[in-house]
């Protein structure tokens, strides 16, 4: 498996949607929260209607005798809530790494409408298992965020200290792996991903109170050694019919790394082709869609400086976006222009 080319197109899905241009938390869009892949707590009003879910699953098939090994690893985005509470004049300065404090109304800052949000990344990963050993009886991996509380003394822009405090909310769910043999050294593999997060006594409609307890952009990467991932999307002929009985429920498998290896699949909310990359024109995520860097560029070389300002003062994604694009060489935006790809040689039939 190439590992480079598949945590590359995993962290560009992964934030897919995480801040929208025109990338200051002052837009509409950046303040009423969406992604893809989002999972909450089973007890919320909203999963028990039937209107979003819990749980996620994906099934694929695999070819390889019964020895073979396989791994899960479910990534995901967890919210902090952050918020300022004041200044200080004395104590000591530390800095507060990927810290968003967009919503400090001093010394320039942005004035927000209460708490401001970031993520961290998550992982769960399990053991190496064969599969005969899921064929025989399921292996379920249970795993828990703790809550936390941190505060930390920052140094903004207009040089003010300002306590920030980080507030996390608990995670708990379930990452569980089953496999059923359909032929010779053929088998069905089922991963499943829920969020069983305990919802207590707080508002059931609560939207935001949720999105604090679930997973975000949730993404599921299986590895095997010693057998192969059969293609969803294009399985040979004679895997067709169970390859279209498979059940995916939020999530859609594709093949990973690169093309011709069949040791990696990711599923995803999203859907892809098999071997999905990121261009290699892209100079770094833009988090609002796929291939329209060089509008988005364009976009944001255009801002004004009082808009560019507001955006470095806000999240450090959005502040990385706007120092690459201001850095960026000539030589580098012509290539965002467009690019052939693909390109093969036509046989011209002579004559008759």
């Amino acid at each position: 498996m190439n590992r480079e080319l598949v945590e590359k197109i995993v962290k560009a899905m992964l934030y897919e949607g995480y801040m929208l241009y025109p990338y200051r938390t002052s837009a509409l869009k950046n303040q009423q929260r969406w992604n893809f892949g989002v999972l909450l707590p089973e007890g919320h009003s909203s999963v028990i209607a039937g209107v979003e879910s819990s749980r996620m699953q994906t099934e694929c098939l695999v070819v390889a005798d019964r020895q073979a090994a396989i791994r899960a690893r479910a990534r995901f985005l967890h919210l902090v809530e952050c918020s300022d509470c004041g200044t200080h004049t004395a104590g000591t300065i530390e800095p507060l790494a990927n810290t968003v404090v967009a919503s400090f109304a001093m010394g320039g800052f942005e004035q927000a409408s209460g708490p401001r949000q970031e993520t961290v990344e998550r992982e769960v990963c399990s053991l190496d298992i064969e599969l005969a050993e899921l064929s025989t009886c399921s292996f379920c991996l249970p795993f828990k965020v703790s809550p936390s509380d941190e505060k930390k003394l920052v140094r903004t822009p207009a040089a003010n200290t300002v306590a920030v405090i980080r507030n996390q909310q608990t995670i708990e769910g379930t990452l569980e792996l089953r496999a059923a043999q359909l032929g010779d050294q053929v088998f069905k593999l089922t991963v499943e991903i829920k969020n069983l997060t305990p919802v207590g006594t707080y508002d059931p409609d609560s939207r935001d109170w949720a999105l604090m307890r679930s997973l975000i952009s949730t993404h599921t990467i299986l590895e095997i050694s010693g057998g192969e991932f059969i293609s969803a999307i294009d399985p040979p002929e004679n895997y067709r019919d169970a390859a279209q009985a498979c059940r995916n429920i939020g999530s859609w498998p594709v093949l990973a790394g690169k093309e011709g290896e069949r040791d990696c699949m990711l599923s995803s909310p999203i859907i892809l082709y098999d071997y999905p990359q990121v261009a290699p024109e892209s100079a770094g995520d833009f988090f609002d869609s796929t291939e329209i860097d060089e509008m988005l560029t364009l976009r944001v070389m255009t801002l004004t400086e009082e808009e560019k300002q507001t955006m470095r003062e806000g999240d450090p994604s959005a502040r990385r976006i706007l120092d690459r694009t201001e850095s960026m060489p000539q030589e580098q935006v012509m290539k965002l222009h467009g690019a052939l790809r693909g390109l093969r040689e036509i046989k011209r039939e002579g004559r008759r």
